[in-house]
């Protein structure tokens, strides 16, 4: 079975992944695994409580078809080198990871927003927690970034960043994801 992983961190951002995780279950098929970086409970912002399948040290990259980053406050504490380390690894293997609103830091931190294209929480956002971000002039002031597994977003983007997911697993499904994209950008049925 196809595997998502979500990297849950303390105060993360829990509506940032919340579309793509449900419709990667609901519409393709997916399971869906969580992690923490140890195993005790992660409490979200909106105060969700989750007990992670598993910890970022049992993570098995081989095991993943996508890695993916919420946001939240603890990312601007500076780098984790377990999430650098499993970030590349990802991509080193041809498989996305996925990192929305301050989690971009985590891939700036990874060196991966050197090299790719990439959005954030504005164009100065990742320069200030990051000083050794080399990547300034591969940013775009775009919702969402995908560029050879590497899948950005700004913290205001959760469907063009659940978008930009279902992109790089199912890219057969073309239709199905033009159909998310208008139904989510209009915020209305018909």
């Amino acid at each position: 079975m196809n595997t998502a992983y979500v990297l849950l961190r303390s105060g993360y951002a829990d509506w940032e992944p919340a579309s793509a995780l449900a419709e990667l279950r609901r519409r393709f098929g997916f399971s869906v695994r969580t992690m923490g970086l140890t195993a005790e409970t992660v409490v979200s912002m909106g105060g969700l409580r989750v007990i992670p399948d598993l910890t970022l040290s049992e993570f098995e990259p081989e095991s993943a078809d996508i890695l993916i980053l919420p946001g939240g406050d603890s990312w601007t504490d500076g780098e984790v080198p377990e999430v650098s380390k499993a970030a590349r690894t990802m991509v080193a293997l041809n498989r996305p990871v996925a990192a929305i609103c301050a989690a971009t830091l985590a891939l700036a931190y990874a060196g991966l927003l050197d090299e790719h294209l990439h959005t954030s929480n504005g164009r100065t956002f990742i320069g200030k927690y990051v000083p050794d971000y080399r990547g300034e002039k591969l940013y775009q002031a775009s919702p969402s970034v995908s560029d050879r597994f590497v899948i950005t977003a700004n913290g205001l983007a959760p469907f063009a960043f659940a978008a930009e997911i279902f992109r790089a697993l199912a890219p057969e499904r073309k239709q199905d994801i033009e159909t998310y994209e208008k139904l989510y950008s209009h915020g209305m049925l018909d």
